[in-house]
């Protein structure tokens, strides 16, 4: 069986996810009402509904996150939800709680989050063995373990390839509730490694200050696609839950060419049906970025940092050469428009921007011109032409449809065939009477039928293979025209291949034996699945209320003395200290073998 590869996009509401499909995503992923990882991304089951309803059309997938941990009294309501959603046809669940797999769910695909961490064979290959469909892979993995995690394993994986890192480990950040309460887990980062720190060595000499120490670029894979797809990815998923309809159309539209070039090239298929047509050229860039990284995919890791802003940068466009007291000049090969937004590091590092008011000969004239100087850097964060092309609809979704017209003893038939090998027939009632003028009968013909106006649909050929040519009236053509295209989205309703999921209740081991806080358990039934696969001792998780004080509260694959310039190879890198802008202290232990970081909130516990 030929190999299927997917795009997967977000969607923040069902305009965004309609957006997403339109420009050839193969899936999209969206928050229900209540326990997705983004509390403020959230959309109703009616509303659900409405993109099943068009993304199925397409053959393309509605997944549901409902990846949150849960406390005990929400295991029943969550438990009624993913009810609802199944009955609205979604096509797989998104979660984290372990505690989900001792109810009675229905036959859905059940996909494990990020937030599990799934970061090794065994916890990945545990997961397949229970029944889950897929695992969306930590963030962290470089190639290699992601080939390691394939040989070990046949579920389908899913890996991120662009959008905004975390920084923590998946599912195992706890900073923001360690600080305020509110639980990544529990969908509510406070996003503290977006805010500004300081750093000091053991003696309390400040090395930086007032730097987004804990910001990191945005992922880019866009150059290890065809890696990926050899070391065993399945799903390509987008981040951003929380972006705009725009960000996605431009996303979506960027990677679903690059993907498209490498599944002709290595002969695998889309997930979906259709070609979409778009009126603009994607460019990541343009659109919400901090800068791009491949998160070291490929075990280098250089310049993973935003440290200076966590901010969207947008795209580099040139350096000023002159400056003037109510315009400047740069030297770019970029056209500028009216109303672009543009923003650049002032002598301090920090950022600032403004917006072109108009532009004549090479001269443009700011909103201000206050921090701009001779040699300083521009970025446009907002480009007015290319987000005007992106609103409305940016693009269009069409399946191929091949029709061909033959005949009865008393009537004529029409016939069509799409892309996926879905037919439909109508006749086509009424006198047979053949054309006087037989050419121009036989181009009307086929001119109508190609016109498939506001359906799902595109002509790909029109044979008329009748004995003789028919005078047939416009009128009676649209009428068969429309009826096959209705019967053909019947058709395809029919036959859409469904998958269903089936969690197996058995005891298989879990890779370990004890379990601390950082097992994310917070209610009795992710107790029960645990204790029935082996694991011995349970450590409650920090949302049922653990002091973290002198607890690892975020662990990184990214490494602050490297950022800083500050490491000293293998060697035992002394701890430095991170204060945050309330003065609040973190000790920073260096995992310098694995190369990394363990973050503790306040001075570790049980120092060495």
């Amino acid at each position: 069986m030929t190999r299927r590869i997917e795009l997967l996009a977000p969607a923040k509401d069902a305009a965004t996810a309609i957006t997403a499909i339109q420009c050839g995503a193969d899936a999209v992923y969206m928050a229900a009402q209540r326990f997705g990882a983004r509390e403020a991304a959230y959309n109703t089951v009616e509303s659900i509904k409405q993109v099943v309803d068009f993304a199925h059309q397409y053959y393309a997938k509605v997944y549901v996150t409902l990846n949150t941990l849960l406390k005990d009294d929400e295991l029943a309501p969550a438990e009624m939800m993913i009810g609802q959603l199944y009955k609205i046809g979604i096509d797989g669940l998104i979660i984290q709680d372990t505690g989900l797999l001792e109810l009675d769910l229905p036959p859905l695909p059940i996909i494990a989050s990020t937030q599990m961490n799934n970061d090794t064979p065994e916890k990945v290959r545990f997961l397949q063995d229970v029944g889950f469909s897929r695992a969306i892979l930590a963030r962290e993995l470089t190639l290699e373990q992601i080939r390691q995690i394939r040989e070990a394993t046949t579920i389908e994986l899913e890996c991120f390839i662009h959008g905004a890192l975390c920084v923590g480990t998946s599912g195992q950040c706890y900073m923001s509730y360690a600080i305020g309460g509110r639980s990544g887990n529990r969908g509510q980062c406070a996003q503290p490694c977006r805010r500004l720190y300081s750093v000091k060595d053991q003696q309390g000499k400040i090395i930086a200050k007032d730097r987004h120490l804990l910001s990191v670029k945005d992922l880019n894979l866009s150059e290890h696609l065809e890696e990926l797809i050899d070391a065993g990815v399945d799903a390509f998923k987008i981040e951003g839950r929380l972006k705009d309809a725009a960000y996605v159309a431009n996303t979506v539209s960027f990677y679903r060419r690059r993907l498209d070039e490498i599944i002709a090239k290595k002969n695998l298929k889309r997930v979906s049906s259709g070609t979409t047509k778009i009126d603009f050229e994607p460019n990541p860039e343009k659109t919400f970025n901090r800068g791009f990284s491949d998160y070291g995919i490929t075990g280098k890791k250089e310049n993973l940092g935003s440290i200076y802003t966590p901010k969207s940068m947008g795209e580099f466009v040139g350096t000023v050469t002159q400056t003037h007291r109510d315009y400047f000049v740069i030297d770019s090969e970029q056209e500028l428009h009216n109303a672009d937004g543009l923003c650049f590091f002032d002598r301090q590092k920090n950022l600032s921007g403004t917006v072109i008011n108009r532009i004549e000969d090479n001269k443009i004239y700011p909103q201000k011109m206050q921090d701009i100087s001779k040699g300083q850097k521009i970025y446009r964060n907002y480009d007015y032409e290319f987000y005007r092309k992106l609103t409305g609809q940016p693009a269009e979704r069409k399946i191929g449809l091949m029709m061909v017209m033959r005949e009865s003893a008393d009537s004529l038939i029409l016939s069509g065939v799409d892309e996926d090998g879905n037919d439909a027939t109508v006749e086509i009632k009424g006198d047979k009477q053949p054309a006087l003028k037989k050419e121009q009968a036989k181009q009307t013909i086929v001119t109508q039928l190609s016109k498939l106006g506001n359906t799902i649909f595109e002509c790909s050929e029109v044979r008329v293979g009748t004995q003789d040519v028919y005078f047939l009236p416009v009128s009676r053509l649209n009428a068969a025209k429309r009826e096959l295209a209705e019967k053909m989205l019947e058709a395809r309703k029919t036959n859409r291949p469904r998958a269903a999921g089936h969690i197996l209740k058995n005891d298989v081991p879990y890779p370990q034996k004890e379990l601390n806080f950082r097992g994310n358990v917070l209610n009795k039934k992710a107790e029960e699945f645990y204790h029935r696969h082996g694991v011995e001792t349970i450590e409650p998780a920090a949302e049922s209320g653990l002091d973290l004080s002198g607890q690892v509260v975020m662990t990184t694959k990214y490494c602050l003395r490297q950022e800083l310039g500050l490491c000293e190879g293998r060697t035992k890198n002394e701890p430095l200290i991170l204060v945050d802008e309330d003065d609040r202290e973190y000790e920073v232990n260096f995992r310098c073998v694995k190369c990394g970081m363990e973050i503790y909130f306040g001075r570790k516990n049980n120092p060495e």
